[in-house]
């Protein structure tokens, strides 16, 4: 029986008076896979950025891995760490190599001494395959390449969940499949994601389910087959026409 790691229940979140997110309920068990997918505007990263507290929701209940998420969580730090997050920039500190951006925050917040952080920094580089750029700085990097290190980044967390905001949207065409060939590995070995993405190719391949949203709502959610084959919304279909 697979535990629930991560449960909204009727989220809202507005900015001003814009509403980003209308009632979000959504489950999800250790090691699921779930991509999310939608038009530009529908709410998809500010979901997945209210899940470790980048941005505060107003209403509803957010639960990580059997922790409240509010206000008055105090061990938000902790849950952070349990929740790594990629981005569609890669946010990697330009002045330190790409090794160092891997150590910093195993040893400023999980207090591991320096040679520990290092092995372990070396072993995520290796796991992305840029071991070999780990004395570089990130401008030496390639797009791609940037966007590994920032995978490895995440891992030397030992997170148990990871989100990745539409990583691979600001990469050139030829260096979005390592970023996600990285992503696959990582889904194979078992860790839960939350994924925004476009790449559909990729969601057919790793994701156990698949999730619509539109205008701050979840419009579908269903396992990926059934998504593809046979989605039961007007607004799914359509979306899935202009974009496959």
């Amino acid at each position: 029986m697979s535990k629930k790691i991560i449960e909204l229940k009727n989220v809202n979140k507005w900015f001003d008076k814009f509403q980003a997110l209308k009632d979000v309920n959504l489950e999800v068990n250790q090691q699921e896979k779930i991509v999310i997918c939608g038009p530009s505007g529908s709410g998809k990263s500010t979901l997945i950025r209210c899940i470790n507290r980048l941005e505060e929701h107003q209403d509803g209940e957010i639960i990580v891995d059997g922790k409240e998420i509010s206000e008055n969580t105090k061990d938000i730090e902790k849950i952070r760490a349990e929740v790594g997050m990629v981005f569609q920039q890669f946010n990697l500190f330009p002045h330190l190599s790409i090794l160092d951006n891997c150590t910093l925050a195993p040893i400023w917040v999980k207090k591991m001494p320096k040679k520990q952080a290092e092995e372990l920094a070396m072993r995520n580089l290796e796991r992305v395959q840029i071991a070999d750029q780990a004395k570089k700085f990130p401008g030496q990097l390639s797009g791609g390449q940037q966007q590994r290190a920032a995978l490895a980044r995440a891992l030397c967390m030992e997170p148990k969940i990871m989100l990745f905001d539409e990583p691979t949207s600001a990469l050139d065409p030829e260096m979005i499949k390592e970023v996600l060939d990285a992503m696959v590995d990582l889904a194979k070995a078992g860790m839960t994601m939350i994924v925004v993405t476009h790449e559909m190719g990729f969601a057919k391949e790793v994701a156990d389910n698949m999730i619509f949203m539109d205008e701050g709502k979840i419009v579908e959610k269903a396992k990926t087959k059934d998504f593809f084959d046979n989605p039961k919304s007007d607004r799914t279909k359509l979306f899935l026409s202009q974009i496959l």
